[in-house]
């Protein structure tokens, strides 16, 4: 199903918003994360896993859903296709990827909250998971970025048997 160039560009819009929106809360996240993770005193950060699984709930998992929803809808609304193209697949993979690491701060979460915490509890409070993770998170959504720009050529096997099959499927005008 093709969509209509006014209903393509509303997709894309969307798509480019929640996006945005997305790469901005894995940014706050880096930061929380970054500034409770030093912390001995409990309170702090217990404040600080709370803003996380914040966020995470509030923030990251609805703008990353959203991206994935309107990536597939772009994807399979234009003649860029879904898995005819390795940057597309990349886009799409990575959004995956990273919507359902979102599930590990619930861990730290509860654990920060309790009200007594063992050397345990400590040594995964302690450890720099979130930021090394946040910052990995960056580092996919700015290639993501980049493939989306710059949409490099590179048909998959997928892609190749259908411009093969189909004489100009793979032409798609930018």
């Amino acid at each position: 199903m093709r969509l209509s160039p006014r209903a393509r560009l509303a997709a894309r819009t969307v798509h480019i918003g929640a996006a945005a929106g997305w790469f901005g809360a894995v940014l706050t996240y880096l930061v929380v994360a970054a500034a409770t993770l030093p912390g001995a005193a409990p309170a702090p950060t217990v404040g600080g896993y709370q803003v996380l699984a914040l966020i995470t709930v509030v923030v990251l998992v609805p703008l990353s859903a959203a991206t994935l929803v309107t990536g597939l809808v772009c994807s399979l609304g234009t003649s860029w296709g879904l898995l005819r193209h390795y940057w597309v697949l990349f886009k799409l993979v990575a959004t995956a990827v990273l919507l359902l690491y979102t599930r590990s701060i619930e861990n730290a979460a509860t654990i920060a909250a309790k009200p007594q915490w063992s050397d345990a509890d400590r040594r995964v409070l302690a450890d720099p998971t979130h930021v090394v993770h946040a910052s990995a998170a960056l580092v996919v959504l700015v290639t993501a970025l980049v493939l989306a720009v710059f949409k490099p050529r590179g048909l998959t096997r997928y892609g190749q048997r259908r411009a093969a099959g189909h004489p100009g499927a793979a032409t798609v005008s930018r």
